[in-house]
């Protein structure tokens, strides 16, 4: 596993080990869930409560072949974070987490670029996949700024499964981005 950290601009980025889960779970959970996650503009707290991931989740994303989590550090301070998976001529983004005090500040398309950068030069991959709640247009509106398309590619919502959340409403379902990587 490459733990070289590379500097790009003022944040640092390197991949995850299992040392790091005990202080990106709560980072995720932050970005995603609850009350805290309120103080960012990513915040699932009205569509889904419970939890977003758990330290084994965490873990097995880290540990699993053609998978990594991308920590990403400023001052030597945990800040967000993205797993990346390697899926034949494409990687899959998801578990996309920036601290909420930090977000719409810019860091965010910082580290999606960081992140296709990465794909294409250890994979060559020429595609980012991704999924994203349907019902989160400003979200999907976010990724399409930078370069995503919507594809109308749906998969169900996993009701009744807490490791995903409890949702607070009936229409949720996971629409496929798709970005060529150039």
């Amino acid at each position: 596993m490459d733990t070289v950290s590379r500097a790009a601009g003022e944040l640092s980025y390197r991949d995850a080990t299992e040392a790091d889960v005990e202080a990106l779970v709560p980072l995720i959970e932050s970005a995603y869930r609850g009350d805290s996650s309120r103080a960012g503009w990513t915040t699932e707290a009205d569509i889904l409560q419970g939890r977003r991931t758990d330290p084994e989740g965490v873990l097995a994303v880290i540990t699993s072949p053609g998978s990594k989590l991308l920590t990403v550090e400023r001052d030597g301070a945990l800040v967000a974070c993205c797993q990346l998976e390697h899926r034949g001529d494409a990687a899959y983004f998801g578990m996309f987490a920036v601290s909420p005090a930090l977000q719409g500040a810019g860091l965010g398309k910082q580290i999606i670029a960081e992140a296709e950068r990465t794909v294409r030069a250890e994979w060559g991959v020429s595609e980012m996949h991704m999924t994203v709640i349907s019902v989160r247009d400003e979200l999907i509106a976010f990724y399409e700024r930078r370069g995503y398309r919507r594809t109308g590619t749906m998969t169900p919502f996993p009701y009744g499964d807490e490791r995903f959340g409890v949702p607070q409403r009936d229409d949720l379902e996971f629409e496929l981005l798709v970005k060529k990587l150039g």
